[in-house]
């Protein structure tokens, strides 16, 4: 098999090298009749050779549909990875390392998506994903080449990626600064702006470059963390800078190829997560082992830990598969939560238990079935498939029992693929065939008695050899000299024969050595014993033969004939195993949904998410009580939109008043610190991820079966709409190995939900703006809520917590002007009176004179009780000297920052200088102000007139409090 594969590789490489020169000569025909002018920057005439330049960029675009499609991809240890270049968007798309299942369904999702015609993998790529490549580009006409796996080196692939001049150069800005645009060309540079700008423009600086490089490809796609997909971005790259070298004869090497973009690649019917929103929200938390001797680990307290409650090892990676790929498909969706529902009614309780024992007896069949193809298998792999077949009957009894179950999808692929005649035969195959007690003693496959009757004569001869061994043995004794030994025996070695064994004497140890009698041959010794070869024992080997290893041999044989049999049913026994695998999943959401009361939410086709008393699935295992909370919001409700507002009409509802109705795009959370705002934005996108939580699957699978699953929410009441990405700068990962600050990583994720949102997308930013000034980071924060506002129809739903109260002053965020949603967490102030009172909070009706008024600070002995409770409007209370003394600072830090805090608010922070001035310099101080209070309040218009000089004197003598001499 391997001497197949190898040389099947060589053909696909040397078929792929022929297309090449092909396609080289079409290229170069193509640029010999249409000669593009390329342009220099900074060279005479560049205007009209640009515009040029574009024109034929027009042309070629015309006929972009010539163009070939280049895909790079590899897989291994389980995961793929993949990128391909467009060559009339000038776009690379890229796809970032993802688990792949054994069927290799993203795989061919991925090629029936891009359909490439160039498609490149590593030498080192899994073969079973060779195949299917190669599979899909025969079907398709195209071309397949396996490249040297050195072409697929991540570090190889980073610097590649770091020479696209789409990275590595930044966009020409012209900027004055102080001082740098009197400089003249031989004088020295006076600052920073000045020296970068020189280097610029001596032809560029290639650690700049780099540095610019790897700052701004966090803005793309976030690919730093995924080996493979660097590894197929530089073999890609590298492919197309060698095929331009040779058609355009232009050796640039990869900074000259045209990319104007690079974006992550999308599924269809799949949402877009990337991995610092599940490090966010926390779906995954590996723990690492309590030994530090210990690389592995275990699942922490995370989403996927709390819903996992799956049996099996193939529904364990299923349920990691559809954790990593929710669906966006609402006839999927609802065909999944009919299945849950069914599962979580009280009357199926039992058979629910009862079906999920069934599947925690069932083993990894599909490996089984690998480890027999190879000649692996184990006893333990004969009985799990013997289990497995068990297990699966009793399965399909257990359906019988469901209540309500004839239209759940689930339950009759179910029953289809149970068919209980099959799983019967493999059964009693393996299971008449197989002696299992002689199996385990012997640790190797052993067969029943009556199934072959050749190795029923051979184990019979085997089984009464010790009374044939003793009567040679007599015979022998006889034959043998009384002085040459006093005891012998006659003994059966697999693969050696019979033998005499004679007891060792002392002088045989001697260098006299081993006497051998006439007729016997010496074959070898023991501490203890000698073994001699002798006539009888010759005959014995002729007429009786090597026993074992035949009894061996021919039940190997037995034992292929019967796994050929059970091959036979290798695909119905995988698809069994995917459903099982599907249904332990199903059980695994139900359980969850029983055990934690998550309801069913109603999907819908209107961009929306209305969540009634939502609640955090992690958070509220870790409290006490939790209060859970409401959520309107809509996509697509930006700046120049008018949206229909409508109330639901619950005005009974003693809650009522604290939901808000009002249909916005963006909502903003303030309240005091720690109070509660950052779970309530993760709760939010937790509920819409677990409920388009599933598997997807490619088109040609759709078109046969609805393969998803999904699980019930945390919420009294949901209604949801389908969201295609959810974004977040919630978390910041900083590491050593990262040029980036915390504050630039942070840009660098509100930057990619810039770039990537659309109308359907969520994105949630927390805190967005700390870490740099505060002026800078509030202007960050509304520049960045109003440059998606101004998107119109394609505003995506944002939701927002902040502590710039600055931001609601002076019209930066104004609720009557623009359409945000405002919302803030309640808390309960306490008075050293045992007086308590809600937080006072600015609606949308408090006018800006009032809102100073409006501000409560909380003084010495106040304290402050935190009600978790979201409301209407926003706060302007950050509370955080209150927070900071509940959790440990001291009583004199927080009184001076209570005092300071107070001086900011007067505008009186100048205070702060006359603490440490003396007693008389303060009065002179005081008496100075005073002199400048009664100077202001002159009025010098009305000192007009005669007279004039003298009055004027008088008034300054008042006013400095001094007497004017008489002339």
């Amino acid at each position: 098999m391997r001497g197949g594969r190898q040389s099947q590789r060589r053909r696909i490489s040397t078929r792929g090298s022929v297309h090449d020169a092909d396609v080289t000569e079409e290229t170069s025909g193509t640029e010999d009749t249409q000669p593009r002018k390329r342009v220099r920057w900074g060279s005479p005439g560049g205007q009209e050779e640009e515009e040029e330049d574009e024109q034929v960029d027009d042309d070629s675009s015309s006929s972009g549909a010539k163009e070939k499609i280049c895909l790079a991809a590899t897989c291994q240890f389980g995961r793929v990875a993949c990128a391909y270049y467009d060559p009339v968007k000038f776009t690379v798309y890229v796809f970032e390392d993802t688990p792949e299942n054994q069927h290799f369904d993203l795989t061919k999702a991925l090629l029936e998506q891009a359909s490439p015609d160039l498609v490149l993998t590593s030498s080192k790529a899994d073969d079973t994903f060779m195949d299917i490549l190669s599979n899909h580009v025969d079907g398709s006409g195209g071309t397949f080449q396996v490249r040297p796996h050195k072409d697929f080196i991540p570090v190889k692939g980073q610097d590649r990626l770091f020479s696209l001049r789409l990275l590595s150069e930044l966009p020409t800005t012209h900027i004055d600064y102080d001082g740098a645009s009197d400089l003249g060309s031989g004088s020295e540079p006076r600052n920073a702006y000045d020296f970068m700008r020189r280097r610029r423009e001596m032809g560029g600086d290639p650690t700049l470059q780099k540095w610019n490089a790897s700052v701004r490809l966090a803005n793309f796609a976030s690919v730093e963390n995924s080996p493979l997909c660097l590894g197929s971005i530089g073999a890609l790259l590298d492919y197309l800078a060698r095929a331009r070298a040779v058609s355009e004869l232009e050796d640039e090497g990869v900074g000259g190829l045209e990319v104007r973009n690079i974006e992550p690649l999308l599924l269809l019917d799949a949402m877009q997560i990337n991995a610092d929103a599940l490090f966010s929200l926390q779906i995954f938390e590996d723990e690492n082992h309590a030994s530090i001797h210990s690389d592995k680990t275990k699942e922490g307290l995370s989403l996927f830990g709390i819903l996992n409650n799956t049996k099996t090892t193939l529904g364990r990676a299923l349920m990691r598969e559809w954790f990593l790929r929710p669906s966006m498909s609402l006839a999927v969706i609802g065909a999944r939560h009919d299945a849950v529902q069914c599962f979580t009614r009280p009357e199926n309780l039992a058979t629910q238990n009862a079906m999920h024992s069934h599947l925690s007896g069932t083993k990894n069949v599909p490996r089984i079935v690998v480890a027999m193809k190879s000649g692996r298998a184990k006893v333990s792999d004969w009985q799990g498939l013997v289990k497995f077949a068990f297990h699966a009957l009793l399965l399909r009894d257990a359906l019988s029992e469901l209540n309500q179950a004839g239209a759940v999808d689930i339950v009759k692929r179910l029953l289809s693929a149970l068919d209980v005649a099959t799983l019967r035969e493999i059964g009693n195959m393996v299971n008449e065939t197989v002696d299992w007690e002689e199996s385990t003693n012997t640790g190797r496959l052993c067969v029943r008695p009556h199934i072959d009757d050749e190795l029923d004569n051979l184990k019979h001869i085997y089984n009464g050899i010790d009374s044939v061994l003793t009567n040679v043995a007599e015979q022998v004794s006889r034959t043998v000299p009384p002085d040459y030994t006093t005891s012998l025996n006659v003994v059966y070695f697999p693969q050696l024969g019979f033998l005499v064994c004679v007891p060792m004497k002392d002088e045989w140890r001697t260098e006299a050595g081993i006497t051998v009698l006439e007729g016997w041959s010496f074959q070898f010794s023991s501490d203890s014993h000698v073994y001699f070869k002798s006539q009888e024992m010759r005959d014995m080997d002729i007429h009786i033969g090597d026993l074992h290893p035949a009894i061996v041999d021919r039940e190997i044989e037995i034992m292929q004939v019967l796994q050929e049999k059970i091959l036979v049913y290798d695909q119905a026994i995988g698809h069994v195993c995917d459903v099982c695998a599907e249904l332990d999943c199903l059980i695994s959401f139900a359980s969850a949904a029983r055990s934690n009361d998550y309801r069913r939410p109603c999907m819908t086709e209107d961009n929306v998410i209305d969540i009634k008393q939502g609640r955090h699935p992690l958070q509220e295992l870790v409290v006490d009580t939790f209060v859970p909370n409401d959520t309107l919001i809509i996509g697509g409700a930006g700046i120049g939109v008018t949206v229909e507002q409508e109330n639901d009409g619950n005005d009974e509802d003693e809650d009522s008043s604290d939901r808000c109705y009002v249909k916005n795009s963006v909502m903003v959370c303030t309240g005091a610190n720690a109070c509660g705002k950052s779970v309530y934005l993760k709760q939010i996108a937790i509920i819409q991820y677990m409920a388009q939580d599933g598997e997807f699957l490619s088109q040609r699978q759709q078109r046969y079966t609805l393969k998803l699953s999904r699980s019930f929410v945390p919420a009294e009441s949901a209604t949801l709409g389908v969201v295609d990405k959810i974004f977040t700068r919630i978390q910041t990962r900083e590491s050593v190995s990262r040029v980036q600050s915390a504050f630039m990583i942070d840009l660098n994720q509100v930057s990619l939900s810039l770039r990537n949102a659309t109308s359907r997308s969520l994105v949630l930013l927390d805190e967005f703006g700390k870490g740099t000034l505060p002026t800078d980071g509030a202007g960050l924060f509304c520049g960045v809520l109003k440059h998606l506002l101004e998107r119109g129809a394609s505003c995506p739903k944002v939701i927002a917590t902040t502590h710039f109260h600055d931001v609601f002053q002076n019209d930066l965020l104004s609720p009557y002007k623009l359409p945000i949603t405002f919302v803030h967490m309640q808390v309960l102030l306490v008075s050293s009176s045992h007086e308590s009172s809600i937080d006072p909070t600015d609606g949308n009706d408090t006018d800006d004179e009032d809102r100073d008024e409006s501000r409560v600070r909380i003084t010495s002995g106040d304290r402050i009780t935190y009600l978790y409770k979201v409301a209407h409007g926003y706060s302007l209370h950050s509370h955080a000297i209150a927070c900071a003394e509940l959790f440990g600072l001291s009583k004199r830090v927080t009184s001076r920052a209570q005092y300071v805090s107070e001086l900011l608010a007067r505008h009186e922070v100048c205070q702060l200088l006359d603490e440490d001035m003396t007693e008389k310099e303060r009065h002179e101080l005081e008496d100075a102000e005073e002199v400048c209070r009664k100077f202001l309040a002159w009025e010098l218009s009305s000192t007009d007139g005669a007279g004039s000089q003298e009055s004027v004197r008088d008034r300054l003598a008042e006013v400095l409090g001094r007497t004017v001499p008489i002339a």
